[in-house]
Order: C-alpha cells, then sequence, then structure tokens
C-alpha cells in the first residue's frame, strides 16, 4: 500500500509537459513566403513567354506583376524573375510594335 502512495505522490507532484502553441487552419508556415515568391517568378517567367505569343495585352502586365512581387517578397529565383520581367516588358513592346504596324489593338500572323 505504501508503494502505491508513493508513487501516486511523484506524478501528482511531476510538472506537465508544455504543450505545443496551437496554430489557427490555414496560417502560413515560416518559408512559405519564399516558395510563393518562387512559384511567382516561375509563373512570371512562363506568363511572359507565352505572352510573346498569344494575349500579349493580357500576359505581359501580369508577367510584370508577379515578377515585381518575387523580387519584392525576395525569391531565390531572382534570374527567372528578371526573365519574367523582360518578357513581360518584350510582350508590351512587340504589342506596340504591331499596333503601329496594323493600325489596330490586336494582331495576328
Amino acid at each position: 500500500m505504501e508503494l502505491t502512495e508513493r508513487t501516486h505522490l511523484a506524478t501528482a507532484t511531476k510538472p506537465a509537459a508544455a504543450k505545443p502553441a496551437a496554430t489557427a487552419p490555414g496560417a502560413p508556415t515560416r518559408g512559405t513566403g519564399t516558395k510563393d515568391a518562387d512559384g511567382m517568378a516561375v509563373a512570371s517567367f512562363i506568363l511572359g513567354l507565352l505572352g510573346l505569343l498569344v494575349l500579349n495585352v493580357f500576359l505581359g502586365p501580369i508577367a510584370i506583376a508577379l515578377a515585381s512581387v518575387a523580387l519584392w517578397r525576395g525569391t531565390a529565383r531572382r534570374g527567372r524573375a528578371f526573365l519574367g520581367l523582360g518578357l513581360g516588358i518584350a510582350d508590351l513592346l512587340v504589342l506596340v510594335a504591331f499596333m503601329q504596324f496594323d493600325s489596330t489593338v490586336s494582331w495576328n500572323f
């Protein structure tokens, strides 16, 4: 009987283990912003490249915006973001050149 009382007292006086703080569902974790910025850099590159062929009036400004945000957030893929920025600007320059050539707002092959 004495042994169980000692065991009970020993477990009762132990401090409870600290529980980790609960995070809200959907709350961003550390590193998510960098992953998002890397994705934006890649997306700006792809959209800028596609914008040279089709829908450059829409894809060019989107590529510029995504590249700018990716660079502002500190992406690890800075080269890809700068390429997306350059391609987005090139999309708009191609649009202006073809608009001057055809005297229209759009262009085709």
